[in-house]
């Protein structure tokens, strides 16, 4: 059993960019398809499909294999929560990175929760 998926999900796009995989498989939740979404929308991986051809559904997360360094940082973790006020929120690396925010508004990278006002449990960084 995984205690932390989102861990698990990063892990595994990490290990597969690195090892230039053309996509990778993931079992399908709900938060996870708003993580792997925000960071296709960001640039940092490419398509991403829902397959639901077997008894559970699963995420296929293509890679831009350009992409092969990226790193994906969890920020939060089960045993210690690191949630942030939108006046704590900061760029990530100078501006080359982003921060993923689970707000009330769903997940938002750190640039626009600052803009919308809000906090949230800062989930991980990807530069």
């Amino acid at each position: 059993m995984i205690t932390d998926p989102i861990a698990d999900l990063l892990t595994r796009i990490r290990n597969a960019s690195r090892a230039r995989h053309e996509f990778v498989l993931i079992p399908y939740s709900k938060i996870k398809e708003s993580l792997v979404t925000v960071l296709s929308a960001e640039g940092f991986i490419g398509e991403v499909k829902i397959v639901r051809n077997e008894k559970f559904p699963q995420l296929k997360v293509f890679l831009i294999p350009e992409n092969s360094a990226i790193e994906l940082v969890r920020k939060s973790t089960p045993g210690r929560r690191s949630y942030l006020s939108c006046s704590d929120l900061r760029p990530v690396k100078n501006g080359y990175g982003i921060g993923i925010v689970s707000t009330s508004k769903g997940l938002l990278i750190t640039e626009k929760a600052i803009e919308e006002g809000l906090g949230g449990e800062y989930i991980c960084e990807v530069y």
